[in-house]
């Protein structure tokens, strides 16, 4: 594993600050010196960590007045957004998550009805199979593992490389989210049953279907999770 720098060390020191809301918006950050001393880093690193975090748009400089703590909906960074977002385990975000996920998700699954292999559609069905066995088995780990890569293998399918790209930050945000939600053995058995139907849509070679299927496929996820996990 690569070591961290002490720029990284810093920038990482910050943003848990503020995703802890220790620093919120528009709260100014402490000074250099400060930060120096906290980090027992030189100025000079703790400017470049500042450079970074306004790079994401997580902070602002002021010329004069110093570094402020920018409003979450004002960064441009979505790795940020989704691990400010994620930590606070907030029922809005993870309904939003889902919401986020319907508009890739959807449109990917009507491209690759139409653009995947065999042998893709082949995969994403072997992955159907292991979600079955898995939850035969009791074994949360290989379920999360299987539903991830069903829709890893469609995103793929899909032959647009804007989508993978875009959803990527998403991986390990969603792989903490089915974790959590998988853990109800009625989500499981929902789950399979959801994606059976965008695999016979796949089979079948309809995009609309696989549109529509996926679609049924997110709201029932968001059904599932407001039921069964934040029961609302």
């Amino acid at each position: 594993m690569a070591r961290r720098s002490r720029v990284d060390e810093v920038v990482d020191g910050l943003f848990d600050d503020i995703v802890a809301r220790r620093l919120t918006a528009d709260h100014a950050l402490p000074s250099e010196p400060e930060l120096g001393d906290r980090f027992d880093v030189s100025r000079v690193t703790v400017r470049e960590a500042i450079k970074t975090l306004q790079a994401r748009g997580v902070v602002r400089v002021e010329s004069g007045r110093g570094s402020f703590v920018q409003p979450v909906a004002r960064w441009t960074s979505l790795a940020a957004v989704l691990a400010a977002t994620s930590a606070t385990g907030d029922a809005q975000a993870a309904e939003q998550l889902i919401e986020l996920r319907r508009i890739f998700e959807t449109g990917a699954a009507a491209l690759a009805a139409e653009r995947a292999t065999e042998e893709e559609v082949d995969a994403v069905a072997a992955d159907l199979e292991a979600m079955t066995a898995a939850h035969a088995a009791d074994d949360l780990d290989a379920f999360v593992a299987a539903d991830l890569s069903f829709h890893d293998r469609i995103l793929t399918a899909s032959r647009n490389p804007f989508l993978t790209v875009m959803f990527a930050p998403l991986t390990e945000v969603l792989s903490e989210r089915r974790a959590q939600t998988s853990r109800v053995r009625v989500i499981q058995q929902h789950a399979i049953a959801e994606h059976s139907r965008v695999l016979e849509a796949l089979r079948a070679r309809d995009p609309e279907a696989a549109r529509i299927a996926m679609d049924g496929h997110m709201q029932q996820t968001l059904d599932d999770l407001r039921a069964h996990v934040l029961h609302v």
